[in-house]
């Protein structure tokens, strides 16, 4: 439910999820979307969270070219920020897009709607049926249910191509079609995973097409920087074990100079809080009137004459 055209949520949930919203309530990190309040009525569990200005795909649509270099940088790191503390807690998304990708007025990434989010239990089979088309991995496509965190990864590089460029990478219109279009740029299906689409009845008398022509990510993203490519390319792996995880995406040299900017900044922050602290330190000059500048600098009074000179 949108309020005033932000993004403070309230949703209504059967109480027999109590568990997965206690869960929730311990997912506390600056950029997860954080829950204000929970409360009953009407035998349904009611969820208020903060109010956030906009999210990621007001941005797309506001730069149909692809968003500038330096707040894709921040989106990703934000939000890598977030999922890596999500993973390290043994939680997954399952549905990272930019549409859950949250922007306060002050540029805050925040993850939202954890609808979608599995806690990792080892040995358990979970539903295949999760994440918008557009951002799912392959293993979610085929109907594995033996997957993990790296589903969100495979998401953040299908979310970063679509920042550089302003579109979808794959727009798929099915499942079929996606497969098909992630064949035609990455080659063919682990052999597990085209098992198990053989297997799935739901695709049964259905075949993927072979695609007659590849256009590869080198093809698709010829004019950007190698780094920039490499990053992508550590996301978007079609065996999910040799996709990247959050912590060795974070240490990428894409962010070098993102991470020297944050430092920089910091310094300067820190620098106008010891001068602000400084100045309210300095002590009223006995017997005057004049009081520290902000910036303490000497502070010039007018001139004031009470008699001309008779010329």
């Amino acid at each position: 439910m949108q309020f005033g055209g932000g993004l403070g949520l309230v949703l209504a949930l059967r109480l027999s999820i109590s568990q997965k919203v206690e869960k929730l309530q311990q997912l506390k990190h600056p950029n997860l979307v954080n829950l204000i309040e929970v409360f009953r009525r009407k035998k349904k569990m009611h969820l208020v969270f903060e109010y956030c200005d906009h999210t990621l795909l007001n941005e797309l649509e506001r730069n149909p070219n692809g968003v500038a270099d330096g707040v894709i940088k921040s989106v990703l790191w934000q939000t890598l920020q977030a999922l890596n503390f999500c993973h390290k807690h043994n939680c997954i998304h399952r549905d990272v897009k930019p549409e859950n990708i949250l922007i306060t007025k002050q540029g805050i990434i925040k993850i939202c709607d954890f609808g979608f989010a599995r806690i990792l239990i080892p040995g358990d089979a979970y539903t295949d049926y999760v994440a918008t088309r557009w951002y799912r991995a392959p293993e979610l496509l085929v109907g594995d249910t033996k997957y993990g965190s790296s589903v969100d990864i495979w998401a953040i590089g299908c979310v970063f191509a679509e920042l550089l460029t302003g579109q979808p990478l794959w727009p798929g219109k099915s499942d079929v079609d996606q497969l098909y279009l992630i064949i035609r740029t990455l080659g063919k299906l682990i052999p597990r995973h085209q098992s198990i689409f053989k297997s799935n009845q739901f695709f049964h008398g259905i075949s993927i097409p072979e695609p007659e022509d590849r256009e590869t990510l080198e093809e698709k993203f010829s004019n950007v920087h190698p780094v920039v490519l490499d990053f992508m390319k550590g996301c978007l792996k079609m065996n999910p074990d040799d996709r990247l995880t959050c912590a060795q995406l974070l240490e990428s040299s894409y962010f070098d100079s993102f991470q020297e900017d944050q430092m920089k900044r910091k310094a300067r922050n820190e620098g106008r809080n010891r001068r602000r602290q400084q100045n309210q330190l300095l002590p009223l000059i006995p017997g005057s009137h004049i009081s520290p500048t902000p910036d303490g600098r000497k502070q010039v009074l007018p001139l004031k004459f009470d008699h001309l000179p008779n010329i």
